[in-house]
């Protein structure tokens, strides 16, 4: 008998791929582990308690075909889910949790996801006290330009340099991975942000203590900042040669490193001698190009070595690159000794690590128009140039102080700051603009309180007050709100002075606000 007939074939049926629920997909840990899983080709539903109208990062998902169960948890969640991924926030006592690992699903955690996918293409970490964002925007722009796609985490308004983020955004579509890279202060906090990057490049912008509290907590930060240098130390790493923090990490570096370092500084001449803690834990004098930063010498060999990438002839206009292969001369839309730092760190990068071609990088940086908020020209109101800084720690407000008067003069100063230092801060950023500027107005909660206690002892021409009641200035996130930087702003348009910055997160946060009351004013 002939067994071979259609009847007695028994197709095969596929398995069905198994289903990935993602617990928490409002919040900014949940949302990417579902876009990260979804782009690698995997079945995933997400939840979330909150609804459609709460869900904040929705529209992140606008082009995911993605199932989401808002406004609560339902049954149906858990009973189509094969592995559940909660949030990394959810107690292990929650009941949420409880039901979970006594559920027919696989509990995963995110370090699970991170440890099944790994990044798929080249990833470049910067970190840095100061100047991450600008390096971090111009070099995608350069990217961009020369048809590499970076990742983006794709959060309006969400620097995304902490925690789970950057992890995993690079592990999102794309050519290349450039990661702005943070820390809380905490010792760990760069290890474990590295070592799921798993970077190949980075750079290091510069180290000064402006988040500390105080300045003897200064070497702990540097020694957090060390963790960046030791993990990148045989691989490649560019550093600001004309940090002395940075340089004395380097040369705490065992000699059998494999890695590769580059350089990249600048030749100025306009310098200020100011004294900073190395890390041997002297005290050096520094010609200070910018704050921290500049041409140093200590006993204990920790010495300015020549850039690979230098900067001469520096103007409003550009500068001259000499770089290992050549001279170019440079121009720049952005202004600020500190830009030009942030220019160098992207350029050296964009040459050494992704391959560029100079004439494809130039073009990108004669364009660069900045990162909002930072040195922004709002345009001029009652014949004053109104600027917005983002600027919100005592070096970048000396920095920005600093370049603000090589350009303009004099300058009035509406502080809009909370420092994240908290009252030493606070009085240091103060203190910083007495240095460097002619008028400071006080707008925000903890400025004014700053400014109280400095005029208990002393009497300032420079500190104008918007109203002589503390008590009209209340705590805020920000700093400030939008009356009291508006009064601000009005109370420096009346000082004799051709320009006009608002600094800090309130005057960013209102720069719509700042730019109608200025054409209105106008």
């Amino acid at each position: 008998m002939n067994s071979n007939k259609k009847d007695d074939i028994v197709p095969l049926i596929e398995p069905c791929p198994p289903i990935y629920g993602v617990i928490g997909v409002c919040g900014v840990v949940g949302n990417l582990i579902a876009r990260v899983l979804f782009e690698h080709d995997l079945k995933v539903i997400g939840t979330d308690y909150k609804s459609a109208a709460q869900c904040k990062f929705k529209y992140t998902f606008e082009n995911y075909d993605l199932p989401l169960y808002l406004a609560g948890h339902p049954e149906n969640f858990f009973k189509e889910s094969d592995y559940i991924i909660p949030p990394p926030s959810l107690s292990k006592n929650s009941n949420l949790y409880k039901k979970l690992i006594h559920g027919r699903s696989e509990v995963l955690e995110v370090d699970d996801i991170l440890n099944m996918i790994k990044p798929d293409k080249p990833v470049l970490c910067i970190t840095g006290t100061n100047g991450k964002t600008t390096t971090t925007t111009l070099l995608k722009h350069i990217c961009n330009y020369y048809g590499i796609t970076p990742t983006e985490h794709g959060f309006k308004e969400l620097q995304g340099n902490i925690d789970y983020i950057p992890p995993l955004q690079c592990r999102l579509q794309g050519d290349v991975a450039i990661l702005e890279t943070g820390t809380f202060g905490v010792p760990g906090d760069l290890k474990f942000i590295l070592e799921r990057c798993e970077p190949s490049c980075g750079i290091i912008t510069n180290i000064t203590p402006d988040h500390m509290p105080n300045h003897q907590d200064f070497l702990s930060y540097a020694a957090i900042k060390s963790e960046f240098v030791d993990y990148l130390k045989n691989k490649l790493l560019i550093i600001n040669a004309d940090d002395p923090t940075i340089t004395g990490l380097i040369n705490n570096l065992p000699s059998d490193i494999t890695g590769h370092i580059i350089r990249f500084g600048v030749d100025y001449k306009e310098t200020v001698e100011n004294k900073k803690l190395c890390c041997c834990g002297r005290e050096i004098i520094v010609e200070e190009t910018i704050s921290g930063m500049g041409y140093y010498r200590c006993e204990c060999g920790v010495e300015r070595v020549e850039p690979d990438y230098l900067a001469t002839a520096i103007d409003k206009d550009g500068f001259i690159l000499h770089t290992p292969e050549d001279v170019f001369n440079v121009h720049t839309s952005i202004v600020g000794l500190h830009n030009i730092y942030n220019i160098l760190g992207a350029i050296t990068a964009a040459i050494e690590f992704l391959d560029i071609p100079i004439n494809e990088i130039l073009t990108v940086v004669e364009c660069f128009k900045g990162v909002p908020g930072r040195l922004d020209y709002i345009g001029y109101c009652k014949g004053k140039e109104v600027i917005i800084d983002y600027a919100h720690n005592p070096g970048g407000v000396e920095t920005v102080l600093r370049e603000l008067r090589k350009i303009h003069g004099r300058i009035a100063v509406v502080i809009t700051v909370s420092s994240e230092s908290g009252e030493t801060g606070d009085i240091n950023i103060l203190n910083k603009c007495l240095e460097n500027a002619d008028f400071i107005i006080p707008a925000s909660f903890y400025s004014r309180k700053a400014a109280d206690k400095l005029m208990e002892s002393m009497t300032s021409e420079k500190i104008l007050l918007t109203t002589k009641n503390p008590r009209e200035f209340k705590k805020r996130t920000l700093g400030a709100n939008l009356e009291q930087v508006i009064s601000g702003l009005e109370k420096a348009l009346e000082c004799d002075v051709p320009a006009v910055v608002c600094i800090g997160e309130a005057a960013f946060k209102y720069k719509e606000d700042i730019y109608k009351k200025s054409r209105y004013l106008f």
